[in-house]
């Protein structure tokens, strides 16, 4: 299987990390990240986010623990660096590969769809300057995973967001990256609430 930016599209990106989960009892982020690429900041905004949209982002600490990887590549991305870095107690951080495998052939079918409709477009968002906001907001979105974490479902929202940011980065569809900052909106409204509850 390819790595980084090899991949003809998302729906080769999260075949790769089933395939883990087929492979292995046990599927740490450092395997992910190895099978992924470390040039891939679009993939691994995706990858993270889509995997706590998918049922494994059910598991309690799930959520909190996807968001610091998010925020840790985020951060690196907003300084341009140009390959990603893990620490080795995250990397080493692991989940159920026969989850992993159940949980993202749930959403394959909707992965398959974003990568049919995905085409390169809007190229000023996805321009490096812009994208430096964009890792700046993933940042504050992933922040406000942990106090959403106690309500149902609520951190979907950001990882939603996130989502979408992963999605226009990595196939440069700016409108992508817009929608996400729609949503993105609405994920911080979400948490206000939340943390005022």
């Amino acid at each position: 299987m390819a790595n980084g930016n090899e991949f003809d599209g998302l729906e080769q990106v999260i075949d790769a990390v089933i395939e883990l989960g087929d492979d292995q009892s046990e599927v740490s982020v450092g395997d992910m990240q190895k099978k992924v690429g470390q040039r891939s900041f679009g993939p691994f905004l995706f990858v993270p986010a889509i995997i706590e949209i998918s049922p494994v982002g059910g598991i309690p600490g799930v959520p909190t623990l996807l968001a610091l990887i998010i925020a840790l590549f985020a951060l690196q991305m907003l300084f341009g660096r140009d390959h990603f870095w893990i620490p080795r107690f995250l990397a080493n951080r692991s989940v159920s590969g026969h989850k992993l495998e159940k949980g993202l052939n749930k959403v394959r079918p909707v992965v398959r769809w974003l990568d049919k409709i995905s085409r390169r477009r809007l190229p000023w968002a996805t321009r490096r300057g812009f994208l430096r906001i964009i890792a700046a907001l993933c940042v504050v979105l992933a922040a406000s995973v942990p106090p959403l974490e106690l309500l149902p479902f609520a951190s979907t929202a950001p990882f939603s967001a996130i989502c979408l940011f992963g999605l226009g980065i990595t196939t440069q569809d700016g409108a992508a990256i817009l929608l996400g900052l729609i949503v993105a909106v609405g994920a911080f409204v979400l948490a206000g609430m939340g943390l005022m509850g």
